[in-house]
């Protein structure tokens, strides 16, 4: 059993190998908190809490960092045209992003570092650069001098000579261009902190060096995060890391965008879906089958129609696990033991589409296994799907998912009361034979998207593809 992943920095997928046997450490970057989630924000967390979960599957004790980056120039903006302290506007986003994280059922991490409070270890990193001669300060900025490190780069792929990074606004006194800062000197009305250099506040990419630092220690096995972080931001945290002594990730894991018309859902492009308005509309399980089942490093294009497709989907699954319960009279536990099929495709760099694949597969032996009255196979099956699902925080018999089923049996039952009625006209009309009758209503309730089904004990309805 190896797991095996794309490596960014390698460009090539690779068996993964532990620094510590049995352990696995992660640092994901987390959320910029100066508005609320859209689903391509959350889709970086969802993918690698499937990650997380498969490393904890095949038995490795996790370690997952997802920091927050509660301060900059967007977050301060913001403050001075809402009038509202920048602190109030990025605590209100965290926790609109905390809660989009768990209504999608992603597991806690185990710390979600602040930037903002871990001033002190962003500090003794600048101190030292200083001193080994990658950093320099001026005019209150702290700036990396990125020829001293003739590494920079080597993550994106690109050539220094080629590379224009113009000053930022504030960011003075720089030797090269391409310099990037570390610590900006105070403006008048912002926060800042008070360093040797003189009061400021964190630069972008000081605080996840800084930080992986310090929770993870001078080498960990995952840096993660999306796409369009590979440079600067990564590029810079590989810089700082490796200038400072530490051998920082061994391994680079990139998920790619959520799209709306080929563009990558951003705010600034006013074409994000937040999360809050979504799971008003969408199931929130059925949001997570949408945006982590595609592989995560395959684009995904956002339209209802997809959402549409995944919700179909999803109910297949849940309607044979609902026949299979019934069948039983008690709820199968999961399998102990994912089928080698679907371990095989996890292993293979998250091969959750081809995972996906052996879950359906395992539904339909299972439909056949009650179509056949084996109830044990179907049992069997159903363990199976449940030991899957569960991988991908997909189980709806999962306590997590508990409230969302409490509520879709409130309205199961009352639409439930609604057809019995008219099932019962029906029944009615064909007890005297009143076919064409019959068939009318058949066919009425099949155009309102339900499925009706005659069994030896009687008409049962499922919601159909919608």
């Amino acid at each position: 059993m190896t797991i095996r992943l794309y490596d960014t920095s390698a460009r090539q997928i690779r068996d993964f190998a532990p620094l510590t046997p049995g352990c696995v450490s992660i640092y994901l970057c987390g959320a910029t908190v100066q508005s609320a989630p859209h689903i391509g924000h959350i889709r970086s967390g969802l993918n690698f809490d499937i990650l997380r979960r498969w490393f904890a599957y095949r038995g490795y004790d996790v370690t997952f960092i997802r920091n927050v980056t509660d301060i900059d120039d967007k977050i301060i903006k913001k403050s001075a045209e809402q009038e509202r302290p920048w602190w109030a506007i990025g605590y209100e986003n965290e926790r609109a992003f905390n809660d989009g994280y768990d209504a999608l059922g992603c597991l806690p991490p185990t710390y979600e570092p602040r930037a903002t409070g871990h001033v002190p270890e962003m500090i003794e990193m600048m101190r030292g650069l200083i001193e080994r001669g990658h950093a320099y300060e001026a005019d209150g900025n702290v700036y990396f001098d990125v020829r001293s490190f003739p590494e920079y780069l080597e993550l994106s792929n690109q050539d220094l000579d080629e590379l224009r990074q113009p000053s930022g606004e504030g960011e003075t006194g720089k030797r090269d261009p391409r310099d990037f800062a570390m610590w900006k000197a105070a403006k008048p009305g912002e926060p800042s902190w008070e360093t040797p250099w003189g009061r400021g506040r964190p630069g972008w990419h000081l605080e996840c060096s800084a930080m992986a630092h310090k929770y993870l220690g001078p080498a960990f096995d995952i840096h993660g995060g999306g796409l369009d972080l590979v440079f600067p931001h990564h590029e810079n945290e590989i810089a700082q890391a490796k200038a400072y002594g530490d051998d920082f990730a061994t391994y680079w894991v990139h998920n790619a965008w959520v799209t709306m018309a080929g563009e990558k859902m951003s705010k600034s492009l006013g074409n994000s879906v937040l999360v809050s308005e979504m799971v008003k509309h969408w199931r929130p399980i059925v949001l997570r089958y949408y945006l982590g089942t595609p592989h995560y490093r395959s684009m995904i294009e956002y339209s209802e129609e997809a959402l549409r497709e995944a919700e179909s989907a999803f109910a297949r699954i849940e309607g044979f696990m609902q026949r299979v319960t019934e069948k039983a009279g008690e709820t199968p536990e999961p399998a102990t033991e994912v089928p080698p099929a679907f371990a095989e495709a996890m292993d293979d760099d998250l091969g959750v589409p081809q995972a996906l694949a052996v879950i359906h597969t395992t539904v339909r032996q299972g439909n056949s296994a009650l179509a056949a009255d084996d109830k044990e196979a179907a049992v069997a099956r159903l363990a199976e799907v449940r030991a899957m699902l569960g991988v991908l925080g997909l189980d709806p018999y999962d306590p997590h998912w508990a409230g969302e089923a409490d509520r879709g049996e409130d309205l199961h039952g009352a639409v439930d009361t609604l057809v019995r009625l008219v099932l019962d006209q029906r029944e009615a009309a064909r007890t005297r034979k009143d076919w064409a009758t019959a068939d009318a209503i058949r066919d009425q309730l099949q155009q309102s998207g339900l499925v009706i089904e005659d069994s030896p004990t009687g008409p049962r309805w499922t919601l159909g593809p919608r």
